[in-house]
């Protein structure tokens, strides 16, 4: 059995995620588990110049991280788009922050190897 990956088009978690530039969502499915990853980033800081408002520089979404990467059980009173239920995250081993702004191309990476990590979890039965 293989575990099945679904980009989709939303963001996964992280509630000024439609600041974020960057966003990326993963649904992992193996037997009855169900894992998100979520990847954001880029978050832009709106200010307001008189009645217009502006974009202003990049800002963190933590402390000293500009893009972040988490992972979550989906929630299970959601049967049709299985969306992450916060409230379980899921631990991994890679790295899970960048310090940086212009990383997009590094956050597409440690997006993609945490899911791996997982995928590799799923299979060897470490996540059940």
């Amino acid at each position: 059995m293989e575990v099945k990956r679904t980009e989709r088009g939303w963001t996964g978690h992280f509630i000024c995620a439609d600041r974020c530039r960057f966003r990326r969502n993963t649904l992992l499915e193996y037997k009855n588990i169900k894992i998100v990853v979520s990847t954001v980033g880029l978050m832009q800081s709106p200010w307001k110049k008189g009645d217009e408002f502006y974009t202003g520089e990049f800002e963190e979404i933590g402390v000293n991280r500009y893009f972040e990467t988490m992972a979550f059980l989906a929630d299970p009173k959601d049967t049709r788009y299985h969306d992450a239920d916060v409230a379980e995250p899921i631990s991994f081993d890679h790295s899970w922050s960048i310090n940086i702004v212009d990383a997009d191309d590094k956050a597409n990476i440690m997006h993609d190897n945490v899911v791996l990590e997982l995928t590799e979890k799923l299979l060897s039965g470490e996540i059940k």
